[in-house]
């Protein structure tokens, strides 16, 4: 069982804020994204080169309240608009979900017109770590978000997993993750993502 990183995400107390920071920090126009059935979100997203994207996300203050815990932990989301999760995909997220401690979540049905997707979200809407630890999707057919957006020239060199016991976290991905960019580093919890823009490096947190 193999686990690959897919996409990092931005939050904001409004999509507008989540995208003001992202465009701010990279110098570059995010695309159009969608709203989401089930947690009640929308999006806005930014193709990244080796096949990543990023996406800023809110609460959609249009939509119905949803009935259960929003994923990335929204309902609790307050201050600045800022990176806080990584997402990685798997061929099978049950046999991930078996193969790692519980509190990574349950499988949820999602689409959003031909995406089809099943996402691991805990009852709580918190994963594990203080959020730090991957969120889980599982893609559903050969409809991906990357093939519809505009490649930016803008490529992830670093993503720095922050938490007091990073390395425990890091022990629990190591047989299931390989990739040498992301890094697990003891300090208070949070997410910090360097970007090579235009050949020049930028951090986004």
């Amino acid at each position: 069982m193999r686990i690959e990183l897919d996409h990092i995400a931005v939050a904001g107390e409004s999509l507008g804020a989540a995208t003001a920071h992202v465009q701010d920090a990279l110098g570059v126009e995010m695309q159009q994204g969608g709203e989401h059935a089930v947690f009640h979100t929308h999006n806005r997203l930014l193709g990244m080169q080796d096949g990543l994207y990023l996406e800023a996300i809110a609460i959609n203050p249009e939509a119905a309240i949803p009935d259960r815990a929003r994923w990335f932990d929204l309902d609790r989301f307050t201050g600045p608009a800022r990176l806080t999760n990584w997402i990685c995909r798997c061929d099978d997220l049950d046999a991930a979900l078996a193969a790692l401690p519980a509190g990574f979540g349950a499988p949820v049905q999602l689409q959003r017109g031909d995406l089809r997707w099943r996402m691991a979200v805990p009852e709580t809407g918190v994963l594990p770590f203080d959020n730090c630890a991957p969120a889980l999707i599982e893609w559903q057919g050969d409809a991906h978000p990357a093939q519809r957006l505009l490649t930016a020239d803008c490529r992830l060199t670093a993503l720095q997993v922050h938490h007091p016991e990073a390395m425990t976290l890091a022990a629990l991905l190591a047989p299931f993750l390989h990739d040498n960019r992301v890094r697990f580093v003891e300090a208070d919890a949070g997410l910090r993502a360097e970007v090579e823009v235009g050949g020049a490096k930028v951090v986004l947190q």
